[in-house]
């Protein structure tokens, strides 16, 4: 159904894009959404619990190589792809998605299922995102030039697009914690402000006439690109578990928060760094990889769980 969502998200973004006042409604609504979405992780998120799973360094240290440096590895290793393979802007956008910090919700949940460690994965996910901050417009600044923004006014944007709620999520947390766990609405929130993300970046790209550089030959390409790309990190990560002496649990949690990519944290991010026109190119290898490590996640999580 959120497949189909989005789909739906972007034929909207096509046939009736925001613009002018709308646009900078929608921006503000979108930034609205994002900080609430991360409000609410702050305030899911139990510190005690974070903090159990902080003690696994080992781990956490295995989940942030594998989200900041295997993927912009092999992102780069697939460099030939650029030309022959992806246009220059897919490939840049397969560039920014190998520097996106991993999911927080999805990570928990299907480390919980498959029955890896959860309190290392809430740690691990969380401080992904944190990181994130700091290391995604790094590294994307390093590995792209001057396509990307890095300042310390985007730095700060970003920041108070994400840290601060979170951080206002935790402090909130000892009054409103147990009304949330009562509600399943955070899932829900999640879905609806990357819906509105993709709406407002997608209508970007209308606007500037981006779209007219994509062929349906190019997207498939890119989808088979993004298959191989998840299938390397996904055997890539369970087996530096395995080597490296991690019980069956660590490698559970190393798999599914060392493999993931996040559209909530990304697509706000690539607004900020590249502007919304650009971003509206290059967070489609975000967009399409996020669904293909769904489905595939949620099989392996069943299958491990069993």
């Amino acid at each position: 159904m959120f497949v189909l969502a989005l789909m739906a998200a972007v034929g909207v973004a096509a046939l009736l894009p925001a613009r002018g006042p709308a646009a900078t409604v929608a921006s503000v609504a979108t930034a609205v959404a994002i900080g609430g979405l991360f409000f609410l992780y702050g305030a899911r998120i139990a510190p005690r619990a974070a903090w159990e799973g902080a003690r696994h360094w080992r781990l956490h240290a295995v989940v942030l190589l594998c989200t900041f440096a295997l993927f912009p590895l092999l992102a780069l290793g697939g460099r030939w792809l650029d030309g022959p393979v992806l246009t220059p802007a897919l490939y840049d956008g397969l560039v920014y998605l190998s520097v996106v910090p991993s999911t927080v919700q999805t990570s928990i949940a299907f480390t919980a299922l498959a029955g890896g460690n959860v309190p290392a994965a809430v740690f691990s996910a969380s401080f992904s995102n944190l990181a994130g901050v700091l290391l995604t417009p790094l590294l994307a600044a390093a590995l792209l030039g001057g396509s990307a923004i890095f300042s310390a006014g985007s730095l700060g944007e970003i920041a108070a697009q994400l840290v601060l709620p979170f951080a206002a999520g935790q402090a909130a947390r000892p009054w409103i914690a147990a009304w949330l766990e009562r509600r399943s609405f955070v899932a829900h929130a999640e879905r609806g402000a990357i819906l509105l993300v993709v709406y407002t970046a997608f209508s970007a790209g209308v606007v500037a006439g981006v779209w007219h550089q994509v062929s349906p030959g190019r997207l498939a390409a890119l989808l088979a690109v993004l298959a191989v790309l998840l299938a390397l990190v996904l055997g890539l990560t369970w087996l530096a578990g395995r080597l490296l002496g991690f019980d069956r649990p660590d490698r559970v949690t190393i798999v599914f928060c060392g493999s993931k990519k996040s559209m909530a944290t990304g697509l706000p991010m690539a607004a900020v760094m590249f502007g919304p026109a650009a971003a509206a190119i290059l967070v489609v290898p975000l967009m399409l990889f996020h669904q293909i490590q769904l489905v595939v996640c949620a099989i392996l999580a069943r299958r491990w769980g069993r």
